[in-house]
């Protein structure tokens, strides 16, 4: 086991911001636990217990993920009261499990605005103390059920570049139903497009070094390993042979008439040609 999520960090007395959201408490453990601190009169055993709880993760070596029970839900609720009470919260447990001897990543929010994720990831480290950020998206609009796993990477992009260091996928199913095993690579694959965004933006070292092998073999017209080069070459490829199955030095789209890289190696030719000779020496 690599680490056990706990929802530590919604108290008793954040469930009053929770009740004027549009869409209150959507994460099912902070519901769970805020129906039982309502029945009992009493504040999160989950919070009162974390000293135990802290002793049996090191004694395992098992890393805490500190769940956010307030996440928002829908783009209303992002930014609010009740979310940066809870990862106020979140930033004394980080505190605390430290000082027991455990590693700590922290859960961070659902739907929020393009706008607003800087923020958020930003906030996170500084109340967190660095801890890497582990995030559900987020979602940067509600209104597309079925392509959730679009907006959810776009937002994962952002917070990736501005900081989060764990992507938590996203499928086309969210909100909606369990997920087929296909929506489950769509998702996983949104995702994989997110982060390498984000690693490429953010200059990781090698990050842009496979980019950068599959644009040399397009500009040869290297087919065959433009499609070993791709993260789904099997998919590449059968689109590709669905007009032009061979090596043809051009793809469809244009043709070969009209094709722009075949005939930018012709200007460039053309160029070289008319190069006077002692340019052409010293370019050498």
């Amino acid at each position: 086991m690599d680490f056990f999520t706990i929802h530590a960090g919604i108290r008793r007395g954040h469930l009053e911001f929770a009740t004027r959201r549009k869409l209150g408490i959507v994460s099912r453990g902070g519901g769970l636990l805020a129906k039982w601190m309502v029945h009992h009169g009493r504040d999160n055993p989950m919070y009162e217990m974390f000293e135990d709880i802290c002793g049996i993760l090191a004694e395992y070596d098992v890393t805490c993920s500190l769940g956010d029970g307030l996440r928002p839900g829908c783009l209303a609720d992002a930014s609010d009261a009740a979310q940066m009470a809870e990862l106020d919260t979140l930033g004394e447990l980080v505190v605390r499990a430290r000082k027991l001897g455990v590693q700590v990543i922290v859960e961070g929010p659902g739907h929020v605005p393009y706008d607003q994720i800087e923020m958020n990831m930003k906030r996170q480290q500084q109340v967190c103390d660095g801890a890497p950020f582990y995030v559900l998206g987020p979602v940067v609009s509600d209104v597309f059920p079925g392509y959730d796993h679009i907006t959810s990477a776009i937002g994962a992009t952002a917070a990736a570049f501005h900081g989060a260091s764990f992507l938590c996928y996203v499928t086309p199913a969210e909100h909606l139903a369990l997920p087929t095993p296909d929506e489950v690579k769509q998702g996983c694959i949104a995702y994989k497009i997110a982060a390498h965004a984000a690693d490429v933006a953010r200059g990781l070292p090698g990050a842009r070094d496979w980019d950068d092998r599959i644009s040399e073999a397009r500009a040869n017209f290297d087919w065959k390993r433009q499609f070993e080069l791709a993260f789904d070459g099997q998919i590449a490829r059968a689109i590709r042979s669905r007009d032009l199955p061979g090596q043809e030095e051009y793809c469809s789209m244009c043709g070969q008439r009209w094709c722009a890289l075949r005939i930018s190696k012709e200007v460039a030719a053309k160029l070289a040609e008319s190069q006077p000779t002692g340019n052409k020496a010293l370019d050498a």
